[in-house]
């Protein structure tokens, strides 16, 4: 077949002109890449050869094998996994696959973000960064197992690549960069030495490289002669098999880069080994900083699953639920079939069985680091503690667990301090029953909001929820027994009820006339529980939707029903008073009318909705301005 040219897709084009003008200064991760792309081909081939050996065509043993022509100017890097087919190569080093791209190309602008190289790996880009040091690449590779050519795939980083037919002795995939005049220190041993020994010591197949060494001649003793030979480059050390003991910090550290494609070091690692009727080892960490496409749908999550050593899974979401997602490492199981596929896991007791004692041990961990270093671990819940509370949600059975660590900020807690669902109940006044909250977008608003006005009075301490879901996650837990309660829904009275009869009888009248005049409006009248300096609320009832879900419903073009909010009333405020003073007086007197219209569009202020006719509200309160003036000016 002739030579084909294509166009890269848009978003490569961006990709590579960022690439090629060097936005990063870490220009020797594009090695680690290529390295890690060419063990990924083997271990999809190992994979597939479980179910069709011709994909193993004879072969004696993987490697991953770097080239060097000085003469050339090139660096190689092969594999003798999987390779591509024609097809394949098209679509793989054409397309970035990932529906996150636009906001990763924006991100990858960002100044805060310009010298970040995790996010290469973290959106599956590795082999473009290629081009920050090569100014041509070519890619030769053939399919394992089938007969057809093998394909040379070619790029200046231009904007466009060719394909055509080749030849290729052995299956897998060889990657030659034609380096930049500038960029030849990648072609020095000791150069490729010190990559391979950062960031991939612990690929499990050999990283070799010919070398060239002196040795004494056989023909003609005392002389030396020089001989070419495979060394070895990285450990290929299985880490999470080894005791913990024998791991050292660094260790754990470049293993968590290797494994996540993350330039920062993890925040905590937790290796162990399960041992009983189920055995596996566990080597996971937990990150510092959220992944940047951590809340994008195809974000991948799940530890890699190995069985006896085999890589059978790069990410296995079946081990770990989707709110431990930031999760990452490795999980090496002896009793799994080294043949499973991803329907048999889905369906696995052995599987559920390491899930759980994963999640366990998570938990358990994170527990104790907000034990022993609050801290640490008030930098952990900055990052993740939105995706940890999904699990109030999904996990029925761990619910109570997770809300414990769970911070929030809270009516009585000082600037800059959280507290804890625990925290709450250990402080809750006698004859409380439920934990009381408040939701809402910036702190310093919902401390001045007049839903918390009674709770103040009467000391009772309100958490604050400053998430969209958190509602919606919340509104249904109970912790130690005490159901969780919002103080912008339902009825609340915190008096007694002798108080309440007391008030329904002075003003009952008076009630009902409100809620004549405003039957069109709300849903009911009532006296409230929650009122000390306001005159009056706009509440929704216990199963309506909380104010900030409705936002962000209809933010996001969904329809949510207009259901008609409860007015309630300050029965202490003096506005009240003199309005009864009045009908008492004159039943029928159109001032009370005009008021209580008045006292509806102030609660819609308060709610932050405009009034129900704003010309009608702002001649009105002109009006009453005018004659208040009116009367302290007659008063003088």
């Amino acid at each position: 077949m002739a030579v084909e040219k294509f166009e890269f897709k848009t978003e490569v084009k961006q990709l590579l002109d960022l690439m090629i003008h060097s936005l990063y200064s870490h220009k020797e991760v594009f090695l680690r890449e290529l390295i890690s792309n060419a063990s990924d081909a083997i271990d999809r081939a190992r994979y597939e050869s479980l179910q069709d050996s011709a994909v193993l065509e004879n072969e004696t043993g993987w490697k991953i094998k770097i080239s060097v022509d000085k003469d050339a100017n090139t660096l190689t890097v092969s594999d003798n996994g999987l390779g591509m087919t024609r097809v394949e190569a098209v679509e793989a080093l054409g397309t970035i696959a990932h529906s996150g791209t636009k906001g990763f190309l924006e991100a990858l602008q960002a100044r805060e973000v310009k010298d970040n190289p995790e996010l290469i790996g973290q959106f599956g880009v590795g082999f473009y960064s290629s081009f920050m040091v090569a100014d041509r690449i070519t890619v030769l590779t053939r399919r394992a197992g089938q007969k057809e050519s093998a394909v040379r795939w070619e790029s200046t980083g231009d904007g466009a690549f060719t394909v055509e037919d080749a030849e290729k002795a052995g299956k897998g995939t060889d990657v030659i960069l034609h380096l930049k005049d500038e960029e030849k220190e990648y072609l020095e041993s000791w150069e490729i030495r010190r990559i391979v020994k950062k960031y991939s010591d612990f690929i499990e197949h050999p990283i070799v490289m010919d070398v060239e060494r002196e040795q004494e001649s056989e023909l003609a003793k005392g002389q030396k002669v020089k001989i070419k030979e495979e060394e070895t480059l990285n450990s290929m050390k299985a880490i999470w098999l080894k005791d913990k003991s024998a791991v050292t910090d660094e260790e754990y550290k470049e293993f968590y880069k290797h494994v996540s494609h993350d330039f920062f070091e993890p925040l905590k690692v937790i290796h162990y080994k399960a041992e009983g009727t189920t055995e596996f080892s566990a080597l996971l960490f937990v990150p510092s900083k959220a992944p940047f496409n951590i809340l994008y749908k195809d974000y991948k999550a799940g530890p890699t699953l190995y069985v006896k050593r085999v890589q059978i899974m790069d990410h296995c979401e079946d081990l770990i639920p989707p709110y431990l997602r930031f999760v990452r490492g490795v999980i090496d199981s002896a009793d799994l079939p080294l043949n499973v596929s991803r329907e048999i896991l889905q369906n696995n007791r052995l599987v559920e069985t390491i899930k759980t004692s994963v999640i366990k041990k998570v938990i358990e961990v994170l527990n104790e680091l907000k034990k022993d270093d609050y801290g640490k671990y008030r930098e952990f819940h900055s990052e993740f503690g939105r995706i940890l509370k999904e699990g109030i949600h999904y996990d029925f059975q761990r619910r109570e667990a997770i809300a414990d660590l769970l911070l929030f900020p809270s009516t009585k807690t000082e600037e800059n301090k959280l507290t804890t669902f625990q925290e709450y109940v250990d402080n809750m006044k006698d004859g409380q029953d439920e934990i009381y909250y408040i939701t809402g977008t910036s702190l310093k608003d919902v401390l001045k909001s007049p839903y918390l006005e009674a709770f103040r009075e009467k000391d009772y301490e309100v958490l604050i929820f400053l998430d969209e879901i958190d509602d919606f996650v919340m509104n249904t837990l109970e912790f130690k027994g005490k159901k969780l309660k919002s103080v912008l829904k339902g009825d609340i009275n915190l008096g007694t009820p002798e108080e309440k009869e007391k008030e329904e009888k002075k003003y009952g009248k008076l009630l009902e006339l409100i809620k004549d005049r405003l039957k069109e409006d709300v849903k009911d009248v009532r006296f409230s529980g929650r009122l000390t300096d306001s005159p009056c609320v706009l509440v929704g009832e216990e199963d309506d939707l909380d104010p900030q879900m409705e936002k962000l419903l209809k933010a996001m073009g969904q329809e949510v029903p207009e259901n008609k909010k409860v007015l309630e009333i300050n029965q202490n405020h003096p506005l009240l008073v003199a309005m009864n003073n009045l009908f008492e007086k004159d039943k029928k007197n159109e001032a009370l009318k005009e008021y209580i219209e008045l006292l509806y569009d102030q609660a819609l202020v308060l709610k932050g909705s405009p009034p129900k006719d704003p010309a009608a509200f702002s001649k009105m309160i002109a009006r009453l301005m005018v004659e208040s003036a009116s009367t302290k000016g007659a008063e003088g």
